[in-house]
């Protein structure tokens, strides 16, 4: 079989790469807003609490956001765009981050409409859970490993 014709594995992919990049310069940009760690240990001082937000939010807000009702809004908007995003991503990406005012600041609510927009890309594009919810758990993690004393 032609090489041309065999499907390039996940990890080639140019987009999920550039997504896995993204946040570190972000999380270089938000140290000098905010103080980092103390030790960076939080997943060994309070496990817990570390797989809670590393990976059993990030599993269930992605079941809920992009699961349930990204792929509803789909359904009901489909083709709609805006500015190249579509409305159905827009739209999830707005009720996320207005749900992290209930328990977070206005400032990690608007911090987390970036990533959700990336969730949502590969929600539409793979049209699967996997590599959002892996994205999530990382984006969390790093961010809590880094931040959160």
């Amino acid at each position: 079989m032609p090489l041309s014709l065999v499907a390039r594995p996940t990890w080639c992919d140019r987009w999920l790469g550039l997504a896995v990049l993204v946040p570190l310069p972000l999380w270089g940009l938000l140290s000098l807003w905010m103080p980092l760690a103390s030790g960076f240990d939080l997943p060994l001082r309070e496990p817990l609490l570390y797989l809670q937000v590393a990976l059993l939010y990030p599993v269930l807000e992605e079941i809920v956001f992009r699961g349930a009702l990204q792929g509803y809004l789909q359904e009901r908007l489909a083709g709609r765009q805006v500015g190249g995003v579509s409305l159905a991503n827009l739209l999830t990406s707005l009720l996320f981050s207005l749900t992290h005012l209930i328990f977070r600041s206005a400032t990690t609510a608007m911090l987390v409409f970036l990533p959700s927009l990336i969730f949502g890309y590969f929600r539409e594009r793979d049209g699967g859970l996997r590599i959002p919810i892996a994205l999530h758990c990382y984006y969390n993690g790093g961010f809590y490993l880094l931040f959160v004393s």
